[in-house]
């Protein structure tokens, strides 16, 4: 019998799981997709376009939500239990609230781990495979960028035609082994430009050992130089920014190639900061469903339905909002990176511990 219970806990509680995961993805498709169809309003593409981008992209979203849809997930189910006789049933056959809380909690931890090693790089691919596309029919440069494991990608539009830039890794102000291909409007080779490496601290990048390769009717003329400038939409600030951008890489990448990509020239503060942030995945939804046992089967066992509700959305817009101030911190360089991902879920913990001590068995 309390194999039985046991999966009925575990069937229904992942059910609830999977109900607000899909109103939250259909919501995001509604509300996204006039984004999208904005976007691809003066191009000429078919509906289906717009509409398997938003479908790609609102997974990303629905991870970045996760806390908060285990938190609204296991109020609902721990609600539909406690005004059923499957909660009596259920103590009957010597299921404490303890108990309870201690199966869905650990639930929920494991299958923090299950998203981070087998649906985040699922997502991460579809979010690359999103803004690739998008990069295709994009007209704002700010489309026109990859930055992942192995350096960086940009294009950009320019009087003469197309520039492709490629680059191995960034330091500070320099790029290294620059590769800048030359295109006319018809997407013809003009030139190869090869650098060892190039200041870009502003738009005039300056280019260091540079060999040019110009192509003309069939003639190929390679010229070597010491230095060499150009002009590019990109400068030190744009280009750094573009690599704290993380959402292209899932959390295997980040832990597998956590050097590699130090070498490239990623922020070891801000890959820190992703690092522990999915780290803290787990152990958050632990908390969330932790939060919402006490306030089910302790603090509000005698309220009324319209208090359940209202107490457990102030909780979850608090959890949010603190969230988003302990980043902000982080940030601003107020508190560590690193430690601003594991402070809502220390605090969360904290505020847990007292109540998970005082559940209600009666």
């Amino acid at each position: 019998m309390n194999k039985v219970l046991f999966k009925y806990l575990l069937s229904g509680f992942f059910k609830t799981i999977f109900k607000v995961i899909l109103i939250f993805y259909c919501f995001g498709l509604i509300l996204n997709l006039f984004e999208e169809i904005e976007f691809f309003k003066n191009l000429n593409v078919n509906l289906f376009i717009p509409i398997s981008l938003t479908a790609m992209f609102i997974p990303s979203l629905i991870l970045k939500m996760l806390p908060f849809i285990i938190f609204i997930s296991s109020l609902w189910f721990l609600f539909d239990l406690r005004n059923s006789t499957d909660l009596l049933n259920l103590k009957v056959f010597g299921y404490s609230n303890f108990r309870i809380f201690f199966i869905l909690a650990f639930s929920s931890f494991i299958f923090g781990w299950v998203v981070l090693f087998a649906i985040n790089p699922f997502t991460s691919t579809m979010v690359k495979y999103y803004e690739q596309t998008k990069s295709k029919y994009s007209r704002d440069i700010d489309h026109l960028v990859s930055i992942n494991k192995n350096g960086l990608w940009t294009k950009e539009n320019l009087d003469f035609g197309h520039r492709i830039i490629t680059a191995d890794k960034i330091d500070q102000n320099i790029l290294e082994k620059i590769i800048i291909f030359d295109l006319d409007k018809n997407y013809n080779l003009i030139q190869k430009i090869y650098s060892e490496s190039g200041d870009i601290s502003n738009n005039n990048w300056i280019l260091k050992e540079v060999s040019i390769m110009r192509f003309n009717k069939g003639i190929v003329e390679e010229n070597q130089k010491k230095g060499h400038s150009i002009y590019s939409k990109y400068d030190q600030k744009k280009i750094n920014s573009l690599f704290r951008n993380f959402d292209t890489m899932s959390f295997l990448d980040l832990v597998l190639n956590y050097r590699d990509l130090q070498l490239r020239g990623y922020n070891k503060t801000f890959l820190n900061q992703n690092l522990n942030s999915m780290l803290s995945l787990p152990f958050f939804l632990f908390m969330m469903t932790a939060l919402a046992s006490i306030l089910t089967m302790n603090t509000l066992k005698k309220s009324n339905n319209f208090t359940f509700i209202l107490v457990g959305l102030i909780a979850c817009v608090a959890v949010y909002y603190f969230k988003d101030l302990s980043l902000a911190l982080g940030k601003t360089d107020r508190i560590s990176l690193s430690l601003a991902a594991w402070i809502p879920v220390a605090i969360i913990g904290l505020f847990s511990s007292v109540g998970i001590l005082q559940i209600n068995e009666k």
